[in-house]
């Protein structure tokens, strides 16, 4: 059972008028769910109530339509009709004891109103602040805005109250809350009784606690979530002030959430970021009040955990990723298995599914959000159908996660691995700069298989049809995985690069096998995640002269949506790398690359010795068509299917990898549903 030094994490804690039965808490965390999938929302939740969390909170919740941030998808709260949603939500989230908390959020300078078409308001009339830049000015409020937006909080609060939450969170971090707007000097720039002095910037916050506490009385508690640090300069909301802030007003919420600076500092990826690296600047805060202090760093570890406790550092450990990667992570650290959490990797694949507006995935935990779509639950798998063994040909991520699953459901399962190691893509990507918590995709499944009786693997096992016709196993899976291309086919070329032999030409697995170039080296990055800006610094550590050419605007593109793309590009920077934008790579000539301007077709030469090519992966699908090639003989060898799952069906990243495996395993001699979805999904109602 649970190990003694872990007991202090299970001690109940007051939080005002309530007790959280532990000192686990989801601090509020999006999902690309909210107001359109409210019950895969609500059943995401229960799924963290059952695995044990103390607290439990909505995401972002736009309190009123005065202030909305479309295109992003979070929950709403602008009148009573919304209250239905949020009750469900709520009942699922106390369904094991848990608190239920809803975050209340008036995004002010951040909120363009795309969809409401209302005039946004803000303390200070400043241009809006958002991720695509909405050619969009605030409006400062009067006085009687000011009125009006503490009646419209007043009136939340008595929603919330009515839709059976315990908690309300006002929102005043990451650059997006009314609150923060106030406090930032950057934001408010008012000669009013609510601009100047800390005590005046204050005041709105002061104002509105008093009076939701008014409203719903001892039956609620309150939070206050704050940025640690702007850390945008001198006119910023500053950790000092932070700090004379909460000296000033200890007493004033029930509690203090603190989260640092931006969103992008605060959820920073593992690429960037340890855990617990917001540590320096929560440390002495617990002491400048007496109500509990809770803070956020990616906490995976227990003893982490129990340290920042102890140390006096926080009374909450506050965990979004880590209570997406294993919603029972408390429970697992209960019950003495701290072995078999999921740890998170800090990839921020969970955050995409909000900036891109689709669904939420996790790479470690490939159920979540579809703990009421597909009825997948985080722990359990269904019933085993009526065959009985699989051979998964391929040990990556998806395959890895297929035998998990599938074990789990009671198949046996053999493992055929050509390498000398299993896990695939994993374990050649995991020694890459930054990359190495994400070995925890393998170490974790690894360790899993280890423990099940009826899963066995065998390396250095390449496998041809004909062997695996003779094997007697009733299903085959293919995950045989990708490699990268050597051709230039990606986006700007749909068919390969006129290239001169004499240019030596790199793909990242020759990186990952350890073949280097040397000299000046142009990467031609035309996939536009991460491993282009990632070989890049590992080329320039290596004293190359990198170049890094994209036709993106920005370097690493995509990895705007998992908030590290200014860092990659301050990454390279301090490395010594160029940067080229806008700008492709129409062939290779032995001298060097041509280039060419995205939009004005005007072309240059780039001197280069050699050329590592970031474009595209190709699928390893030649077994699986040899496969097919000899359908006519699967009856004969007992084989009832054969499927090819993750990279080798179609390359993505392995947060797509994990999720095919897992899919694989869950439907498994299930009954064919023809055409029909796949997944439940909720459709708005036709209004009368």
């Amino acid at each position: 059972m649970r190990d003694p030094r872990y007991d202090i994490l299970f001690e109940p804690m007051k939080i005002g008028p309530l007790t959280a039965k532990n000192r686990f808490y989801q601090v509020p965390h999006c999902n690309g769910g909210g107001y359109r999938d409210p019950s895969a929302v609500a059943e995401m939740r229960a799924a963290k109530a059952e695995g044990g969390w103390g607290v439990i909170f909505t995401e972002q919740t736009e309190m009123h339509h005065s202030s909305e941030i479309t295109p992003f998808i979070e929950l709403r709260l602008w009148e009573d009709q919304d209250i239905p949603a949020l009750a469900r939500m709520a009942d699922r989230m106390k369904s094991h004891g848990a608190l239920a908390g809803i975050q209340l959020a008036y995004s002010g300078i951040n909120g363009p109103n795309l969809y409401t078409k209302e005039v946004p308001l803000a303390p200070s009339a400043l241009p809006i602040r958002t991720f695509t830049n909405d050619p969009v000015t605030a409006r400062a409020m009067d006085k009687e805005d000011i009125r009006n937006l503490r009646r419209w909080f007043i009136n939340a609060a008595k929603r919330s109250r009515t839709a059976g939450f315990d908690l309300i969170c006002l929102y005043g971090a990451h650059g997006f809350g009314i609150f923060q707007h106030f406090l930032s000097r950057a934001t408010n720039q008012r000669s009013d009784e609510y601009g100047g002095s800390l005590e005046n910037r204050a005041r709105f916050v002061r104002e509105v606690i008093s009076d939701m506490r008014d409203a719903v009385g001892e039956t609620m508690a309150l939070t206050l979530r704050l940025s640690l640090d702007e850390t945008i300069g001198e006119l910023g909301f500053s950790n000092a002030e932070v700090r004379d802030f909460i000296e000033m007003h200890g007493d004033l919420p029930d509690l203090w959430d603190l989260a640092q600076g931006t969103w992008e500092d605060c959820s920073g990826p593992s690429r960037f970021k340890e855990e617990a690296a917001q540590e320096p600047l929560v440390q002495g805060i617990r002491d400048l009040t007496s109500k509990p202090v809770v803070g956020v760093g990616r906490f995976t570890s227990p003893d982490v955990m129990v340290r920042m406790i102890r140390q006096g550092r926080l009374d909450f450990i506050g965990c979004a990723r880590p209570s997406i990667a294993d919603p029972f992570l408390p429970k697992k650290i209960e019950e003495g298995r701290i072995e078999d959490i999921r740890e998170c990797i800090g990839c921020n694949v969970c955050i995409t599914g909000d900036m891109t507006q689709g669904m939420g995935r996790c790479t470690q935990n490939p159920t979540w959000m579809e703990e009421w779509r597909r009825g997948w639950h985080p722990e359990r798998m269904n019933a085993k159908g009526p065959s009985s063994s699989v051979l998964i040909v391929g040990s990556g991520p998806a395959g890895l996660e297929a035998a998990r699953g599938l074990s789990l459901r009671g198949y046996d399962v053999a493992i055929a691995e050509a390498r000398e190691q299993i896990g695939g893509r994993v374990t050649r990507e995991r020694w890459l700069p930054g990359l190495s918590a994400w070995g925890r995709v393998v170490d974790y499944r690894q360790y899993q298989l280890s423990q099940r009786p009826n899963v066995e693997t065998y390396l250095v096992s390449e496998l041809d049809a004909g062997e695996i016709l003779e094997f007697g196993f009733e299903h085959v899976c293919i995950a045989t995985g990708a490699s990268w291309r050597a051709d230039g086919v990606a986006r700007q070329h749909v068919v390969p690069m006129r290239m001169d032999p004499a240019m030596p030409v790199f793909t990242p697995d020759d990186i990952m096998e350890r073949r280097h170039p040397s000299g000046r080296v142009v990467v031609y990055d035309d996939d536009h995640y991460y491993m282009g800006g990632v070989l890049a610094e590992l080329l320039a550590r290596e004293s190359c002269d990198v170049t890094l050419v994209t036709p993106a605007p920005y370097v690493s593109d995509w990895s705007r949506n998992t908030l590290e793309q200014a860092a990659v590009h301050v990454r390279l920077a301090q490395a010594g790398v160029k940067i080229v934008l806008n700008r492709g790579v129409t062939r290779l000539r032995a001298d060097g690359v041509e280039t060419n301007c995205t939009y004005t077709d005007a072309r240059e030469v780039l001197p280069c010795d050699a050329v590592l090519l970031v474009t595209s992966q190709q699928a390893n699908g030649a077994l699986h068509r040899d496969l097919l090639a000899r359908k006519a003989d699967w009856a004969d060898a007992g084989i009832r299917s054969v499927k090819v799952i993750g990279d080798a069906n179609a390359p993505g990243p392995i947060a797509w990898a994990t999720f095919a495996g897992h899919r694989y395993a869950r439907e498994l001699d299930e009954p064919e549903i023809g055409d029909a979805l796949p997944f439940r999904r909720e459709v708005t109602a036709l209004a009368r």
